[in-house]
């Protein structure tokens, strides 16, 4: 290197710059450093509430899956039961099949609306039944030789009437008027 005294000049003043923008160029390293330093800090603040709201996520995801997994073995017990019922009525269903059909075929809408009303009146038929009809039929058993009675003694009306005098003419008469 030739030191000439331009040469020298040259160096030295860029020596001068060098030194003099130093400072300069050490706060503006020192701002940026600052805004870094800044800039990373707000940075891990927000990191720490994504971390926190990743957190409550999670817990609300288990809680969710926690359910989920609830709800899959119910669902599950609830197939196999399903399917247990249909495996034991299945066969009864197929047999049935055709009588239900025909028993829907059948049927008509009047029909539909009897059985409706039939329905309505079971609990007056069934009082009645039960407080009215079935105490009678208790004493049937006890009615039949008065009946017997009743109609040996209409039997024998019946003979002393015909054995009456004029009895025949009179039926006769009654008989021809029964024409007219």
């Amino acid at each position: 290197m030739d030191l000439t005294p331009r040469a020298f000049f040259d160096l030295a003043r860029r020596t001068v710059d060098t030194a003099v923008s130093a400072p300069g160029r050490v706060l503006d390293l020192l701002a940026a450093t600052e805004r870094v330093v800044r800039r990373a800090d707000d940075l891990v603040t927000r990191t720490g509430r994504v971390l926190d709201e990743t957190e409550a996520l999670v817990a609300r995801a288990t809680a969710v899956t926690a359910a989920a997994e609830a709800i899959t073995a119910e669902a599950g017990r609830t197939a196999r039961t399903s399917r247990e019922l249909v495996d034991d009525y299945a066969p009864l269903a197929r047999r049935a099949h055709p009588l239900a059909q025909r028993f829907v075929d059948e049927l008509s809408p009047h029909e539909v609306d009897a059985a409706v009303q039939l329905v309505d009146q079971l609990p007056v038929l069934t009082r009645h039944l039960l407080e009215d009809v079935l105490p009678i039929l208790t004493t049937l058993d006890r009615v039949g030789p008065d009946i017997h009675q009743l109609l040996e003694v209409t039997n024998d009306v019946r003979q002393a009437i015909v054995g009456i005098p004029g009895f025949s003419f009179l039926r006769k008469r009654g008989e021809e008027k029964e024409e007219d």
